[in-house]
């Protein structure tokens, strides 16, 4: 079996003479029966962007002079509950906490860590209010600058593949796997995962994705920790850690579903293509990754299969909005069901939006241009066709992370 070892790829690329390709750029030339063969090829660097619940931030910052409070017993960040700890910082009149990724504001279910977090990366204004173990309340107002560190910890990242999700009832469901209640008989499909750029489903198995490797996590370098909290060998996932302070907000934020607000990230994780297994596994594409359907009520309840060329195909990333089309409702529905908050007063802002689709699929007046597809599937022995209303994966941020990772090694700012 042809091989090479690691220092033979570095090297190469110290002399500016690797092949590094993108995911998006090698399954392209796979499709063009133009594939670079094992020689060719040193690095593909290989991507995946979508909500991930299992995110959570440890953060320290002053709230107030030293002395002011013994500890604090509870932690709000714009009125997002961080849990204190668990270093108790006595009489120093700074905090510890613990944020979820999923927590939510007790005022707005919609508005939770996610959106927080995204917004102390922008510089923006964080309102913080302390509950002390000595019944005192202190209120602050914080920004990035005030904050000595913080560290993002997934615990379950960057899935290999998803289960995508319709709703064969006859009523609405609410659930987290989609952006809004589900409506029922078929009516939509909502789904997850980046198919072929997905790094996992590139290394099958865990060839190169290992303990201790690194990778970029919303654009900074983070480290693999190891296996996520619920992986298995048909559905691995990692557990990643990086420093907040390094990454770019663009990345990642809160996405709201029907229940309430999530988080999403964006993974890059190269491959150096050091033996033929590793790039054989590299020669998959979309239509060779299958993803089960289900019930909105249950990835316990199985209706079919399709693929991943079925559900991204040559279909649109991102809408095109008409201001022209756009009546001015007395309440926008775009603006109230977008996940990550992209249109509001008659403005799209694509640094924001994620691609899901939401917006063409449920503006009344179609001022949303985007064709997002549907798939044929066969459900209790009828077949169906069936829009595709929702993605709670974004493959341009997946394919730029790839891109900024290649753009990175080939400099020598990523070391392998």
């Amino acid at each position: 079996m042809k091989k090479r070892d690691l220092n033979q790829i570095n090297q190469k690329i110290e002399n500016g003479e690797a092949n590094i390709y993108t995911a998006e750029e090698f399954k392209k030339l796979i499709k063009e029966d133009n594939a670079p063969s094992f020689e060719e090829v040193d690095v593909v660097t290989t991507g995946t962007c979508g909500v991930m619940s299992g995110t959570a931030a440890i953060l320290n910052f002053i709230v107030s002079e030293p002395g002011e409070f013994i500890r604090a017993q509870n932690v709000y960040l714009n009125g997002v509950p961080a849990y204190a700890g668990p270093c108790p910082n006595e009489w120093l009149g700074e905090v510890d906490v613990i944020l979820h990724g999923t927590a939510h504001s007790l005022n707005d279910k919609n508005y939770g860590g996610g959106f927080l977090l995204k917004e102390i990366m922008e510089g923006k204004p964080i309102d913080v209010g302390v509950e002390s173990v000595d019944g005192k309340i202190i209120e602050n107002t914080i920004t990035r600058d005030d904050i000595n560190r913080a560290q993002i910890i997934g615990s379950r990242m960057a899935f290999k593949n998803y289960t995508a999700f319709t709703n064969p009832g006859s009523e609405a469901v609410s659930s987290i796997f989609a952006a809004r209640p589900l409506e029922g008989k078929l009516s939509g499909l909502t789904f997850s995962g980046c198919g072929d750029l997905n790094p996992l489903q590139n290394d099958i198995p865990h060839n190169v994705i290992k303990t201790g490797k690194k990778v970029l996590l919303n654009d900074a370098e983070a480290f693999i920790l190891g296996d996520g909290t619920r992986s298995n060998p048909q559905k691995p996932n990692l557990m990643l850690s990086g420093d907040l302070i390094q990454m770019d907000p663009y990345y990642f934020g809160g996405f709201k579903t029907g229940e309430s607000g999530e988080i999403f990230n964006t993974v890059a994780i190269p491959i150096p293509v050091l033996t033929e297994e590793i790039y054989n596994n590299l020669l998959i594409q979309d239509k060779d990754v299958m993803i089960p359907v289900a019930d909105i009520k249950g990835r316990h309840l199985p209706l079919t299969e399709t693929n991943y060329n079925e559900l991204w195909g040559d279909y649109d990333l991102r809408p095109q909005y008409s201001s022209s089309k756009c009546v001015e409702c007395d309440i926008c529905e775009v603006e109230k069901i977008c996940p990550t908050n992209a249109f509001s007063q008659k403005r799209l802002d694509l640094s924001r939006c994620f691609g899901c689709g939401m917006c063409a699929n449920f503006c009344t007046h179609d001022a949303f241009n985007m064709n997002t597809g549907s798939v044929d599937l066969r459900i209790n022995d009828e077949d169906v066709n069936i829009p595709i209303i929702c993605r709670q994966s974004d493959r341009l941020r997946a394919n730029k992370l790839s891109l900024k990772l290649k753009k990175k090694i080939k400099s020598g700012e990523f070391k392998l």
